[in-house]
């Protein structure tokens, strides 16, 4: 085929076709028009030859250059595409380094091998504009709502044609046992779109929380004019959902305008996610009161909340229990991805023989140790005292409202508590020296002999292994796992030490062995202390 015969409007008409079936520039097809006479010129005149074609956009006139680049002598390498400045004095007057020599060259006649190639690189070029065209179109829609058909179903994975591209909806994305047949309309939530070097893939969900929270946002106007805020959704998808929301639009109910006229916005959400139960629940930034909301419908009498671990203790009435927790424990696990919250759900009678437990405990504690007789040692643990450290080192002002306590009674309590203490120590630093704890951390300064007991029970024995610990793993955590949340023990955790505290024990460790330069920590400590100063003054 030769480019000088055919018709030269032919190749601007081509380029506008294909540009229109494939939604993409037509200036990228010309590109890739450009590129592929450009290769099929250079098997004709040589490969090494550095050969450019440029197609006019007005009239479709391909012309063909040759380009020579001046390069020093010592480093010409391509005898075709460079030459020297000695060489380049044939061609243009007092030539530079850099500069190009660029010469029109005949058109070149393609045979079938040739067009077939330029084909292919056309081909090519048009599908890689295409798919940065998808994703380039798709890439923000993420995490919105999309309406498509159903192309087919491979391999229990739906393939949907959303206009202009496919996506995917994952067999683990859809609601229960959905089954969709050829030219089902479905609506999806856009989870993913991932450039990959097949091409973009845009990946959808029906069972993603955001998918419902979206829902709502369709049909309920507050909430998409912002009115009404979505604080969280946790869903068991085609069973059961629970939805917080909240508005500081005092006049709005929230939960009313969620559910609409005799429940026709809820039903419109329930309809498309297959008949879910969906439960309303007011936000509220009281966390115990917003757990209550959240365990709907079962009753709480007493709820206790563990900040610092992120846990928290519900009392319910022993007929309250079952439901409570939910058929399978459905209705708590909700709950406690509703409020991001590790809960513990116990009955009144349950909570009693709980209480009565560690009553008895701490009773017999100080009766063991501070030789008292039972009823002296109920009195203390009824006034709150849970440990011999409590007894031991509070004023003696807190020890002398009990009943019957004076100031010489309180100072021989607190005396019995250290002695007793005291002598713990030292059995606990003989037992840390018999398993060949080292000296240097039994005198770290901040850890107990009790707490280098549950360190060596661990193996850690010296400053170095102390130094390479983790917070977390001296203070324990919580961490989320397939949105479950799991905890993790500490080995200091039963001594209440805090993840800010296991980090200045462990970081005064690195110090210590010169892992870490002390100048380099100062400024943040001393900015803290004049923070702390700031706050006292």
């Amino acid at each position: 085929m030769a480019i000088t015969s055919a018709n030269q409007l032919e190749l601007l008409q081509t380029a506008e076709a294909v540009a229109r079936e494939k939604m993409i520039d037509p200036s990228l097809v010309v590109e890739a028009m450009e590129e592929s006479l450009a290769r099929a010129a250079k098997s004709r005149y040589g490969s090494e030859m550095d050969i450019q074609v440029s197609i006019d956009r007005k009239t479709g006139r391909a012309t063909f250059r040759r380009v020579r680049t001046v390069v020093e002598e010592e480093l010409l390498e391509n005898y075709q595409a460079e030459m020297t400045v000695e060489q380049a004095k044939q061609y243009m007057e007092n030539p530079e380094v850099g500069q190009q020599f660029i010469e029109e060259i005949p058109p070149v006649d393609m045979g079938r091998i040739a067009a077939q190639s330029a084909k292919q690189v056309i081909l090519q070029k048009v599908r890689e504009a295409e798919r940065d065209r998808q994703f380039e179109e798709f890439k923000d829609r993420a995490g919105t709502i999309i309406n498509g058909v159903v192309k087919r179903e491979e391999y229990g994975n739906v393939i949907v044609d959303v206009g202009r591209g496919e996506a995917m909806l994952r067999r683990n994305e859809k609601i229960g046992r959905e089954s969709y047949r050829s030219g089902d309309r479905i609506r999806c939530y856009i989870k993913e779109v991932r450039r990959e070097m097949r091409g973009p893939q845009i990946f959808l969900s029906r069972t993603a929380p955001e998918f419902m929270a979206e829902l709502f946002k369709m049909e309920v106007p507050e909430i998409y004019e912002g009115i009404i805020e979505i604080k969280s959704v946790s869903r068991d998808p085609g069973s059961r959902a629970k939805i917080s929301v909240f508005t500081n639009d005092g006049s709005i109910d929230p939960v009313g305008a969620c559910v609409g006229m005799r429940g026709s916005r809820v039903q419109a959400v329930v309809n498309e996610l297959q008949g879910e139960k969906i439960d309303i629940i007011p936000w509220n930034e009281d966390q115990p009161t917003f757990l209550v909301n959240a365990l709907q419908p079962a009753e709480v009498s007493k709820v206790v909340l563990d900040e610092e671990a992120g846990k928290i203790e519900v009392v319910v009435p022993d007929d309250q229990l079952s439901l409570a927790i939910g058929r399978r424990g459905q209705n708590v696990r909700l709950a406690s991805q509703l409020t991001n919250l590790d809960i513990d759900i116990l009955t009144e009678a349950e909570e009693s023989v709980r209480r009565q437990k560690e009553f008895e405990e701490r009773t017999t504690l100080f009766m063991d140790t501070l030789d008292l007789d039972e009823f002296f040692a109920q009195l203390l643990v009824s006034e709150g005292f849970a440990s011999l450290e409590e007894v031991a080192y509070v004023e003696l002002d807190e020890l002398m409202v009990i009943d019957g306590v004076d100031e010489e009674t309180a100072s021989e309590l607190q005396t019995r508590a250290r002695e007793f203490l005291e002598k713990e120590s030292q059995e606990a630093l003989e037992k840390l020296r018999d398993l060949g704890v080292e000296e240097a951390l039994l005198n770290f300064d901040g850890l107990s002999p009790q707490m280098l007991l549950a360190l060596a029970d661990d193996g850690i024995k010296n400053v170095e292994e102390f130094a390479k610990c983790a917070d977390w793993e001296l203070a324990g955590g919580w961490t989320t796992v397939d949105g479950e949340r799991v905890k993790d023990d500490g080995l200091l955790e039963t001594f209440g030490v805090t993840l800010e505290e296991a980090q200045d024990l462990i970081m005064t460790a690195r110090v210590i062995l010169g892992w870490v330069n002390p100048d380099e920590i100062s400024p943040v400590n001393s900015t803290e202390a004049e923070e702390e100063n700031l706050q006292e003054g």
